[in-house]
Order: C-alpha cells, then sequence, then structure tokens
C-alpha cells in the first residue's frame, strides 16, 4: 500500500495546475501555480509580477490540487494537500521541459516566470465517491 506522500505525488503528477497557500504581512492567500514533481518534492512556476513568491520563499507552504471539477463523485474525486518549506530555485533544463511552454500574458503583462520547491513534510490524500447510484423508479 503507497504512502499518502507517494499517492499525493502520483495524483499531482496527473494535473497541472493547483494553489499555494501562505500569509503575506498577516493575511493568508492563494495563488495559482503550474506543478511537477521530480524526487520527491514539487516544483512550482509563478507568475513573478504578483510578487506572491516572495511570501512563499522561506516560508512553510501548504500546496493543494485536486480533480473536483472534472470528474463527478461516481468518478472518484481526490483532492491532494503538501506542507512543506519553500525555497527558489533555478530549474534544469529538464525540469523546464516538464513545465513545457508557459502563458504569454497574465493580466495583460508578459508572463515572468520564477521557480519555487516544496520539500514536503507530511501530506494527506482525500477521496470522494459516490455510493449506489439512485434510480429513478415509476410507481404505478
Amino acid at each position: 500500500m503507497p504512502t499518502d506522500e507517494q499517492r499525493a505525488f502520483e495524483l499531482l503528477s496527473r494535473t497541472d495546475y493547483g494553489r499555494v497557500a501562505t500569509s503575506m504581512r498577516a493575511l493568508p492567500f492563494l495563488a495559482a501555480a503550474r506543478h511537477i514533481v521530480v524526487d520527491g518534492k514539487i516544483l512550482l512556476r509563478m507568475h513573478k509580477g504578483y510578487g506572491y513568491h516572495r511570501a512563499c520563499i522561506g516560508s512553510v507552504v501548504a500546496y493543494g490540487a485536486d480533480n473536483l471539477n472534472v470528474t463527478s463523485a461516481r468518478d472518484a474525486q481526490w483532492t491532494v494537500q503538501c506542507v512543506g518549506l519553500c525555497d527558489r530555485v533555478e530549474p534544469t533544463n529538464a525540469e523546464l521541459e516538464l513545465f513545457g511552454p508557459g502563458p504569454h500574458f497574465v493580466d495583460g503583462d508578459l508572463f515572468d516566470p520564477v521557480y519555487l520547491r516544496i520539500q514536503p513534510q507530511f501530506s494527506t490524500v482525500h477521496t470522494l465517491r459516490a455510493g449506489y447510484d439512485r434510480r429513478l423508479q415509476h410507481i404505478l
């Protein structure tokens, strides 16, 4: 049976985007990020122009992703959350290829990528599954 961390990495590999959560000036916030999983770490690509990365670097952050918008509970929905220390990194060429192309513009500005790495200290996985299908019955 895989551990929560192994299952989390496997599920994260099925989706491209998630949300990083931390605090900025004592207020919580969420920011969208592109992610890849490499060697037990989560690498993020974010838009530098917002400055959100500055709140993440050197802090403990939570990163979450899910498939809630693309499947129904009948098809096994899942959510993943990983918590760990976040650092700035320069990705290798191989890692850049895994990220694929970025957007050209973000809110009308040229996309300026910044790369972060999360070393998860713990991970949680939750699954949602429907019970028996409800069927309409005709009463005569």
